[in-house]
Protein backbone atom coordinates (compact mmCIF):
# COMPACT_ATOMS: atom_id res chain seq x y z
CA UNK A 1 0.00 0.00 0.00
CA UNK A 2 1.51 3.35 -0.95
CA UNK A 3 1.34 6.36 1.33
CA UNK A 4 -1.61 7.90 -0.51
CA UNK A 5 -3.72 4.73 -0.27
CA UNK A 6 -2.83 4.49 3.40
CA UNK A 7 -3.83 8.13 3.92
CA UNK A 8 -7.16 7.63 2.13
CA UNK A 9 -7.87 4.60 4.34
CA UNK A 10 -6.95 6.60 7.45
CA UNK A 11 -9.33 9.41 6.41
CA UNK A 12 -12.11 6.83 6.15
CA UNK A 13 -11.23 5.49 9.61
CA UNK A 14 -11.14 9.03 11.04
CA UNK A 15 -14.60 9.62 9.57
CA UNK A 16 -15.73 6.47 11.36
CA UNK A 17 -14.45 7.96 14.63
CA UNK A 18 -11.04 6.32 15.07
CA UNK A 19 -8.74 8.42 17.26
CA UNK A 20 -5.87 6.05 16.50
CA UNK A 21 -6.31 6.64 12.75
CA UNK A 22 -6.17 10.41 13.32
CA UNK A 23 -2.97 10.10 15.39
CA UNK A 24 -1.37 8.00 12.68
CA UNK A 25 -2.51 10.40 9.92
CA UNK A 26 -1.04 13.28 11.93
CA UNK A 27 2.31 11.52 12.37
CA UNK A 28 2.38 10.69 8.66
CA UNK A 29 1.82 14.25 7.45
CA UNK A 30 2.88 16.70 10.18
CA UNK A 31 6.38 17.32 8.76
CA UNK A 32 5.04 18.05 5.29
CA UNK A 33 2.30 20.39 6.55
CA UNK A 34 4.65 22.19 8.95
CA UNK A 35 7.26 22.69 6.25
CA UNK A 36 4.80 24.42 3.90
CA UNK A 37 3.34 26.49 6.75
CA UNK A 38 6.79 27.57 7.92
CA UNK A 39 7.90 28.44 4.40
CA UNK A 40 4.94 30.83 4.16
CA UNK A 41 4.60 32.35 7.65
CA UNK A 42 8.32 32.17 8.60
CA UNK A 43 7.65 31.86 12.35
CA UNK A 44 7.66 28.59 14.25
CA UNK A 45 4.73 29.42 16.57
CA UNK A 46 2.62 30.71 13.66
CA UNK A 47 3.45 27.63 11.59
CA UNK A 48 2.45 25.38 14.50
CA UNK A 49 -0.88 27.25 14.74
CA UNK A 50 -1.43 26.72 11.00
CA UNK A 51 -0.76 22.99 11.49
CA UNK A 52 -3.26 22.91 14.34
CA UNK A 53 -5.89 24.58 12.14
CA UNK A 54 -5.23 22.22 9.24
CA UNK A 55 -5.43 19.02 11.30
CA UNK A 56 -8.51 20.27 13.16
CA UNK A 57 -10.14 20.84 9.79
CA UNK A 58 -9.08 17.35 8.65
CA UNK A 59 -10.70 15.91 11.78
CA UNK A 60 -13.93 17.83 11.23
CA UNK A 61 -14.16 17.67 7.43
CA UNK A 62 -12.70 14.36 6.21
CA UNK A 63 -15.36 14.26 3.49
CA UNK A 64 -13.76 17.30 1.78
CA UNK A 65 -11.04 15.11 0.31
CA UNK A 66 -11.85 14.02 -3.25
CA UNK A 67 -9.44 11.46 -4.75
CA UNK A 68 -10.25 12.61 -8.29
CA UNK A 69 -8.65 16.00 -7.56
CA UNK A 70 -5.26 14.62 -6.53
CA UNK A 71 -3.34 13.00 -3.70
CA UNK A 72 -4.00 13.48 0.01
CA UNK A 73 -0.67 15.36 0.19
CA UNK A 74 -1.77 17.79 -2.53
CA UNK A 75 -5.08 18.29 -0.67
CA UNK A 76 -3.21 18.99 2.58
CA UNK A 77 -0.80 21.31 0.78
CA UNK A 78 -3.60 23.44 -0.67
CA UNK A 79 -5.36 23.48 2.71
CA UNK A 80 -2.12 24.48 4.49
CA UNK A 81 -1.37 27.23 2.00
CA UNK A 82 -4.89 28.56 2.40
CA UNK A 83 -4.71 28.60 6.24
CA UNK A 84 -1.23 30.16 6.17
CA UNK A 85 -2.38 32.92 3.82
CA UNK A 86 -5.41 33.58 6.08
CA UNK A 87 -3.02 34.15 8.97
CA UNK A 88 -0.71 36.36 6.90
CA UNK A 89 -3.69 38.36 5.66
CA UNK A 90 -4.71 39.19 9.24
CA UNK A 91 -1.17 40.25 10.14
CA UNK A 92 0.23 41.75 6.95
CA UNK A 93 -2.45 42.38 4.33
CA UNK A 94 -0.16 44.18 1.87
CA UNK A 95 2.53 41.54 2.03
CA UNK A 96 -0.01 38.81 1.34
CA UNK A 97 -1.42 40.62 -1.67
CA UNK A 98 2.07 41.00 -3.07
CA UNK A 99 2.86 37.34 -2.43
CA UNK A 100 -0.36 36.21 -4.12
CA UNK A 101 0.31 38.40 -7.15
CA UNK A 102 3.75 36.87 -7.43
CA UNK A 103 2.27 33.40 -7.24
CA UNK A 104 -0.44 34.27 -9.73
CA UNK A 105 -4.10 33.73 -8.98
CA UNK A 106 -4.64 30.73 -11.20
CA UNK A 107 -6.81 27.86 -10.05
CA UNK A 108 -5.59 24.97 -7.94
CA UNK A 109 -3.56 23.44 -10.78
CA UNK A 110 -1.09 26.28 -10.40
CA UNK A 111 -1.25 25.99 -6.59
CA UNK A 112 -0.26 22.37 -6.87
CA UNK A 113 2.68 23.22 -9.14
CA UNK A 114 3.92 25.73 -6.56
CA UNK A 115 3.45 23.24 -3.75
CA UNK A 116 5.15 20.48 -5.71
CA UNK A 117 8.05 22.91 -6.19
CA UNK A 118 8.17 23.55 -2.43
CA UNK A 119 8.21 19.80 -1.85
CA UNK A 120 11.02 19.41 -4.41
CA UNK A 121 13.03 22.20 -2.77
CA UNK A 122 12.68 20.50 0.59
CA UNK A 123 13.72 17.20 -0.94
CA UNK A 124 16.74 18.73 -2.66
CA UNK A 125 17.84 20.28 0.66
CA UNK A 126 17.50 16.87 2.29
CA UNK A 127 19.33 15.13 -0.56
CA UNK A 128 22.38 17.32 0.08
CA UNK A 129 22.62 15.86 3.58
CA UNK A 130 22.91 12.19 2.63
CA UNK A 131 25.91 10.20 1.29
CA UNK A 132 26.82 10.93 -2.34
CA UNK A 133 26.11 7.45 -3.75
CA UNK A 134 22.69 7.29 -2.06
CA UNK A 135 21.90 10.75 -3.42
CA UNK A 136 22.94 9.78 -6.94
CA UNK A 137 20.90 6.56 -6.90
CA UNK A 138 17.77 8.34 -5.62
CA UNK A 139 18.19 11.21 -8.07
CA UNK A 140 18.58 8.85 -11.02
CA UNK A 141 15.62 6.75 -9.94
CA UNK A 142 13.11 9.47 -9.03
CA UNK A 143 14.12 12.49 -11.08
CA UNK A 144 15.55 10.92 -14.21
CA UNK A 145 13.25 7.91 -14.23
CA UNK A 146 16.06 5.40 -14.69
CA UNK A 147 15.42 1.75 -13.85
CA UNK A 148 17.50 0.05 -11.17
CA UNK A 149 19.33 -1.87 -13.93
CA UNK A 150 20.22 1.36 -15.73
CA UNK A 151 21.44 2.91 -12.49
CA UNK A 152 23.53 -0.21 -11.75
CA UNK A 153 25.18 0.08 -15.18
CA UNK A 154 25.82 3.83 -14.89
CA UNK A 155 27.16 3.62 -11.35
CA UNK A 156 28.98 0.35 -12.12
CA UNK A 157 27.47 -1.39 -9.10
CA UNK A 158 25.62 -4.67 -8.63
CA UNK A 159 21.82 -4.41 -8.83
CA UNK A 160 21.44 -5.39 -5.15
CA UNK A 161 23.77 -2.55 -4.12
CA UNK A 162 21.71 -0.01 -6.07
CA UNK A 163 18.51 -1.19 -4.38
CA UNK A 164 20.23 -0.91 -0.99
CA UNK A 165 21.54 2.56 -1.78
CA UNK A 166 18.03 3.72 -2.67
CA UNK A 167 16.46 2.07 0.38
CA UNK A 168 19.07 3.48 2.81
CA UNK A 169 18.96 6.83 1.06
CA UNK A 170 15.18 7.08 1.50
CA UNK A 171 15.52 6.12 5.17
CA UNK A 172 18.16 8.82 5.60
CA UNK A 173 15.91 11.37 3.91
CA UNK A 174 13.15 10.54 6.37
CA UNK A 175 15.54 11.19 9.23
CA UNK A 176 16.43 14.68 8.00
CA UNK A 177 14.78 16.61 10.82
CA UNK A 178 16.66 19.86 10.42
CA UNK A 179 15.10 20.81 7.08
CA UNK A 180 11.66 20.59 8.62
CA UNK A 181 12.57 22.69 11.69
CA UNK A 182 10.63 20.04 13.55
CA UNK A 183 11.52 17.81 16.48
CA UNK A 184 9.75 14.68 15.26
CA UNK A 185 11.00 12.36 12.58
CA UNK A 186 8.23 10.32 11.03
CA UNK A 187 6.31 9.73 7.83
CA UNK A 188 7.85 10.24 4.41
CA UNK A 189 6.65 8.85 1.13
CA UNK A 190 6.97 5.22 0.21
CA UNK A 191 8.31 5.15 -3.32
CA UNK A 192 8.47 2.27 -5.74
CA UNK A 193 11.43 -0.06 -5.46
Amino acid sequence: MDQNQESVQLLQDIRAGSRQAFDHFYELHIQFVFQIAFQLVREQAEAEDVCHDVFLEVLQKTTQYQPAKGSVKAWLAVKTRSRALDRLRKKKPLLTDEWEQKMGKEESGADLKVLEQIEKDVLFDALKQIPTEQREAIYRSYYQGETHKEIAMTMQKPLGSVKSLIRYGLNNLRKQKSIFHWAKSSGGGNHHE
